[in-house]
């Protein structure tokens, strides 16, 4: 009957109409809201089969919500290093809860990157969700795979210790005066029995070097070692006798052929126009690429001419390179003063964690007051082919659905993935003018639809008046 039909159309309007409000209720009360994307209601017509030719039955309206995912909000700015917007595509990878993860446990997506530092360590949004990536292990390499969603792991920034590097590199400029008079116990000088390394002026043994320099190292602690090398010049035109010490001498173990404190000895050679020579220069095994290893304290006895770090100090093995030619200036022989211009190392002293920054690449880094950074974890995102489909849940996130297809994971930048804008929040996407007017169409319409219902009652009854 068209009056009964008219009334279900009505009805269907009001129900249809509700929920058009709702979605307007959630975009308006969520318009503060980081990384919320607006819902909307789309209204479509039911037809319903025709009895007869001529005669027409109302099928009224349904209405169906969806949120627009894929709308970008805009980038704001924030104060906070940890707060992350995404510009583009990609979803932040997060769970429910930090440890202790399995393939069972489920997996979120969301655009919402207010993550701050939980009492554990790890980054947590305003949801309480925690934010996933994939791990740089000990040599600093990462273990990616698009697909394998168990290889992300909860970022925890509280898990860096302090950091310290050993000094690997020393660079040299200095000067050796050419017209050097040769000393009076240059006769007596025997590198094994009578070396510059034994010079104690109280005691008078040893030999007096010419010319000294001291090289600050780290170890592989992070302590604060010293090394000396000194020059002696030689009978020989443009030769100097050179040995390389430990200060203090109980820092080191020398093997055979070396004595206490010592580590290498030999000559420095120079051209008739004072640049090193590296051809005719004894002190390195390989002048072309001059190096010296120290052996590990846990090394056990050196050989001969070996040096091994003292057993007290508990460090690693380690090889300092010397940059005697390349560098500006280098080590000279001129008719100048003797003279050091300049002692350049790498390696730092044991350092505290300071700050803890992300890049627009993913990477986590933790920024220690000696200088060092040092990568903890790659941020992952998720893509998919229809973001849009994807199952709106709590906390302002997202689960897969059969409509969204499969997840990939990617770095961000790479494969289509948006790029991460650090210190940034991406804003809700409501526009509160729109909703306002939605909202005021929307309660006319449902005013509307319940004109139908009350006209379509009026006209029963006066249909039931007939009868009497």
């Amino acid at each position: 009957m068209s009056i009964n039909s008219a009334m279900l159309a009505g009805v269907s309007g009001l129900t249809a109409n509700s929920a058009a409000l709702a979605a307007i209720s959630d975009n308006i009360a969520n318009v503060n809201t980081i990384g919320y994307k607006r819902s909307a209601a789309s209204f479509q017509t039911i037809v319903t089969s025709q009895a007869a030719r001529g005669a027409y039955s109302a099928g009224g309206v349904l209405a169906t919500t969806r949120q627009f995912v894929t709308q970008q909000g805009l980038l704001q700015r924030t104060s906070s290093g940890t707060d992350l917007g995404i510009a583009g595509a990609g979803f932040f990878v997060v769970t429910e809860k930090p440890e202790d993860l399995d393939s069972t446990d489920v997996r979120l997506f969301t655009r919402a990157g207010s993550f701050q530092v939980d009492q554990l360590g790890y980054l947590q949004n305003a949801a309480g969700l925690y934010l996933q990536g994939w791990p740089v292990d000990a040599e600093g390499e990462l273990s990616i795979d698009p697909s394998d969603i168990t290889r992300l792991q909860s970022i925890n920034v509280s898990s860096v210790g302090g950091a310290a590097e050993p000094t690997t590199r020393v660079s040299l400029n200095a000067n050796l005066k050419s017209s050097q008079a040769l000393s009076a116990d240059l006769g007596a000088y025997d590198p094994v029995t009578n070396s510059m390394s034994m010079y104690d002026p109280e005691t008078a043994t040893g030999v007096k070097p010419d010319f000294e320099m001291q090289i600050p190292i780290s170890d592989s602690k992070g302590g604060q070692r010293t090394l000396a090398i000194s020059f002696l010049k030689s009978a020989t035109p443009n030769q100097w006798y050179a040995e390389v010490r430990a200060i203090p001498a109980s820092d080191v173990v020398s093997g055979a052929g070396l004595a206490p404190g010592q580590i290498l000895t030999g000559t420095v050679a120079f051209t008739s126009d004072g640049r090193l020579d590296l051809d005719n220069t004894t002190l390195f095994p390989d002048p072309e690429s001059p190096s010296l290893t120290i052996g590990a304290s846990s090394a056990g006895a050196p050989g001969a001419g070996e040096v091994n770090w003292a057993t007290a100090l508990g460090v690693a093995e380690q090889t300092l390179s010397f940059d005697f030619a390349a560098a500006a200036g280098g080590l000279t022989q001129y008719d100048s003063q003797s003279v050091v211009q300049a002692v350049t190392t790498n390696g730092t002293a044991f350092g505290n964690l300071t700050n803890i920054e992300i890049d627009e690449n993913g990477f986590v880094t933790a920024i220690f007051d000696n200088g060092i950074n040092r990568r903890i974890a790659q941020v992952a995102l998720a893509t998919f082919p229809n973001p849009d489909g994807l199952k709106g849940v709590s906390g302002n996130a997202y689960r897969v659905s059969d409509l969204s297809g499969t997840f990939n994971l990617k770095p961000p930048g790479a494969g289509g993935a948006g790029l991460l804008s650090p210190s940034t929040l991406e804003a809700s996407t409501v526009d509160l003018s729109a909703e306002f007017t939605g909202l005021i169409t929307t309660q006319r319409a449902y005013s509307a639809s319940s004109k139908i219902i009350t006209t379509a009652d009026e006209m029963l009854e006066e249909l039931i008046r007939v009868k009497r």
